[in-house]
């Protein structure tokens, strides 16, 4: 089978290479094939006048009076010699078991294929049609019609004789029959009629609308879609038509079924044949002589087309116009369009020739597209397709597409194609590799090799990189960050790099990638080299990644040169790897650099390098003077002998102020604020801290001179020092800036004080009167007094346990309860007695709130 699709495909392009739309876009709905083996041999010494298609068998008739069975290949099974002219017709039923022929002698005969006991008749003019019944081998009545000048119905009765009646006659000529369940169609010189074997009933007759053409040389096309839908054509004319039962209130004298014809319209040429493909239609047109918009070579070729019926017309879906042998002698009588019942396959006989025809698979669409060089589309038919394509391959399309990409100079669409192309073939990967290394493309398949779990060998990547080392340094670059370092000999490629390096040394692509190239070979130390002489970002990471921090002992200062903050937190977060001590001693030569780190220390621990706070104070004075004053501050191990020196010698007024009030000496330290700063907002806020009375006397002294001094302590001590003392110590005409605003400011400040304190005593009043309610309401409550209540002075039970007798109780608001005649006499106060435990821890309760007595 497979031989006879290559072979059709061959054939396919013979019948439509010449036709009218050669060059089209549009891929065809149909591949065509011969009708070879037997059939060649046949129809070189006869011609084929009609055929019938079964699912198992074809039969077909010569004008030479012979019927032929053959399988699909064409190959002959059985021969019948049934006349010595023309076989008008064969009919089928749908087993395959009886055949029924006809011929142009008058001959008509139906037998079984292997018993060949039948029906066997001759008539005295020609019989041009005959139809089995479909259901004639299970059927008692074993039904066939026949067609001449009538339309005669044979049926075996019960004594097994032959009946025959009379269906239609005065008509002309019957030309041809379609039998359908309980349908038979046929079609005379009028037009087509319907006849109902069932109800006995003929229920429709289609009128033909070409009645100029001659009906023995354009035959009617009759064909069944389904058991009710029957598609005549005729002429140039197709309708479909639809058998419908009648409404049973209508029926009246009617049929019971009635016919609608759902579709109607006209076609370019004359039509041969029909046949349903779904809900579209195949027809094979005879083409006019005539036809002026034709080229003369396809006057008379055959066209098949596939259409899709409408209303009132139709739309092309695909022709094709076939080249069959002796085209230019048939008539549209001589064709015929034969099809098999549920399979796509459609049979063009001619007298000559026999083309089959059938729907194209997806082999036969990525023929096409590879055809029409679209690589792209049909690799991705064959990828969606690949469990139903017998023909192709996958990879071997890919590697047709790879070619034309080649072909065409997109390197970079080949090379990616190549990815999904090449799979995990290595043989393939390494031979593409090779092709584009010829045609000089190397940079264009390096990106896709393969690079995970499967690896070509390390020559091909070495070879890739060479290339690339010779005329791309970035690229090179690039192609060592991305590749993992197993794909290729380290050392290599290392030598090579050298080797280039000696022709360009100071090249700072080359170098960083030498020294990611030492990183992979794990040497470290000469890749943290190359990084340091570059000042690269990455030497950090490299030397957190892989622990080097033995190796940066001498390189601290290099590495606080390239960026002192990362060098910074990186010598901070790693102190257990690298001292503290061992940081200070080797940037002792690079003061600029040791304050930046011992400044980050400070910061982070006020205590950690506590013994480098002296160096410190020399540090922050020389290179960072606005965090002396907070170092000086924070430091508990600063030495302020040390630091005064220091401000001292630089003139620092206020680091020396602050050291001075630290270490005790105020009064200087106002002095140098009064003197050197001239600044009385900063001596007043100085004299609040100290919070010293004789600060305060020295700061109005020193201020009494000084009208603008006078303004500010007018304006801020009204709340630690008593403003009359500062305005009777001023000199009588003394001119003093803003003294009014001064003194508004002292008033309302009184007055605020004044408010202040009125309303703290109104809170005091309230909460102490609502304290005493409270107590007032505790100890005017009862206290329960029961045989669980003990004396506090002899321990016995509080209540005695003959309640008859007389008793007396004290219970104190402490709730500490005593027989009366164990409490003491009274005190110093008459009537008033104290609970005896409470007044021992000088708690003075109170008297008792209670005596009971009885």
């Amino acid at each position: 089978m497979a031989d006879v699709e290559e072979q059709g495909r061959k054939q396919s392009e013979e019948f439509t290479d010449e036709s009218e739309e050669e060059d089209s876009e549009e891929e065809p709905k149909l591949k065509y094939e011969r009708l070879s083996n037997g059939v060649t041999e046949i129809l070189q010494k006869d011609a084929a006048s009609c055929m019938t298609v079964h699912d198992k068998f074809l039969a077909l008739g010569t004008h030479f009076g012979k019927v032929f069975l053959l399988d699909i290949q064409g190959n002959v099974t059985q021969k019948f010699e049934i006349s010595s002219v023309k076989i008008n017709q064969i009919s089928l039923d749908e087993s395959g078991e009886h055949v029924g022929i006809c011929s142009e002698d008058g001959k008509v005969q139906v037998f079984g294929l292997y018993t060949r006991e039948g029906f066997h008749e001759n008539f005295d003019c020609p019989v041009k049609v005959v139809a089995l019944h479909p259901q004639f081998t299970r059927s008692n009545y074993k039904q066939f019609v026949t067609g001449g000048n009538k339309l005669l119905l044979y049926e075996r009765n019960w004594l097994n004789r032959w009946k025959t009646s009379v269906l239609h006659e005065g008509e002309g000529s019957i030309t041809n029959i379609q039998w359908r369940a309980n349908l038979i169609a046929w079609a005379n010189n009028v037009g087509v009629k319907i006849y109902d074997i069932g109800t006995k009933q003929r229920i429709t007759n289609v009128l033909r609308d070409n009645v100029g053409l001659r009906p023995d040389m354009y035959p009617c096309s009759l064909c069944w879609k389904n058991n009710s839908t029957l598609i005549v054509g005729w002429g140039t004319s197709i309708k479909i038509c639809v058998v419908k039962e009648r409404n049973a209130t209508e029926m009246r004298d009617l049929p019971s079924r009635y016919v609608e014809i759902v579709s109607a319209f006209d076609t370019e040429f004359f039509i041969s044949g029909l046949a349903p493909l779904a809900d579209q239609l195949v027809t094979l047109y005879f083409v006019k002589e005539n036809s002026d918009h034709m080229d003369e070579e396809f006057r008379a070729r055959p066209r098949l087309d596939i259409i899709q019926p409408l209303p009132e017309t139709c739309e092309e879906i695909s022709s094709d116009a076939l080249t069959v042998r002796n085209f230019q002698d048939n008539e549209c009588r001589d064709y015929r369009l034969e099809h098999a019942e549920g399979e796509s396959l459609f049979y063009i006989i001619s007298p000559k020739d026999i083309v089959v025809a059938k729907e194209r698979d997806q082999d036969d669409h990525i023929d096409w597209l590879l055809e029409k060089k679209k690589y792209e589309e049909a690799l991705m038919a064959a990828e969606i397709s690949f469990k139903n394509i017998k023909r192709h391959d996958v990879q071997k399309i890919g590697m047709a597409y790879i070619n034309h990409l080649v072909e065409k100079g997109d390197y970079e669409s080949a090379a990616r194609k190549c990815q999904k192309v090449l799979g995990k073939n290595m043989e393939l990967w390494e031979n593409e590799v090779y092709r584009f290394k010829t045609i000089g493309q190397l940079k264009a398949i390096s990106q896709y090799l393969p690079r995970g779990d499967l690896r070509l060998r390390p020559a091909i990547y070495e070879m890739i990189l060479h290339e690339f080392l010779k005329t791309d340094y970035e690229g090179f670059a690039t192609l060592i960050r991305e590749w993992p370092g197993e794909l290729y000999n380290n050392m290599a490629i290392v030598q090579a790099v050298t080797d280039h390096l000696k022709r360009d040394p100071t090249n700072r692509t080359l170098l960083t990638t030498l020294a990611e190239l030492y990183t992979y070979d794990q040497r470290y130390d000469k890749a943290l080299e190359i990084y340091l002489k570059l000042r690269h970002k990455d030497v950090y990471q490299l030397i957190h990644k892989h622990n080097l921090f033995a190796s940066i002992e001498d390189k601290i200062v290099l590495l606080m040169d390239f960026d002192k903050e990362k060098a910074v937190d990186m010598l901070l977060d790693n102190e257990d790897k690298l001292s503290t001590d061992r940081v200070v001693e080797e940037l002792a030569d690079r003061p600029e650099l040791l304050h930046v780190y011992l400044h980050k220390l400070f910061k982070r621990d006020h205590h950690k390098g506590q013994k480098f706070h002296e160096r410190q104070i020399g540090l922050y004075a020389e290179y960072d003077r606005p965090n002396l004053l907070p170092f000086l501050r924070d430091s508990t191990h600063c030495p302020l002998e040390k630091a005064l020196e220091v401000c001292q010698q630089r003139n620092f007024v206020e680091e020396t102020v602050f050291l001075l009030s630290r270490m005790g000496n105020c009064r200087r330290a106002l002095q140098m604020i009064m003197e050197e700063l001239e600044d009385v907002d900063k001596a007043i806020e100085f004299a609040k801290e100290q919070d010293d009375a004789e600060l305060w006397e020295d700061l109005i002294s020193y201020s009494i001179d000084k009208p603008p001094f006078i303004t500010g302590l007018l304006n801020n001590i009204g709340t630690h020092v008593d403003p009359i003392l500062l305005i009777h110590r001023i000199k009588e005409g003394m001119e003093i800036p803003n003294l009014r605003d001064s003194l508004v400011k002292i008033l309302q400040d009184y007055n605020l004080q004044i408010l202040l304190r009125e309303g703290c005593k109104k809170i005091l009043v309230a909460d102490s009167l609502s304290l005493l309610q409270k107590m007032h309401r505790t100890q005017m409550r009862g206290v329960r007094v029961d045989e669980e209540n003990i004396c506090e002075s002899c321990h016995a039970t509080i209540l005695p346990s003959d309640m008859a007798k007389p008793f007396s109780v004290v219970v104190f608001h402490c709730r500490h309860m005593f027989h009366k005649e164990c409490l003491p006499s009274s005190g110093t106060i008459p009537g008033v007695q104290f609970c005896n435990i409470c007044s021992a821890k000088k708690r003075r309760p109170g008297n008792g709130i209670l005596e009971m007595k009885k």
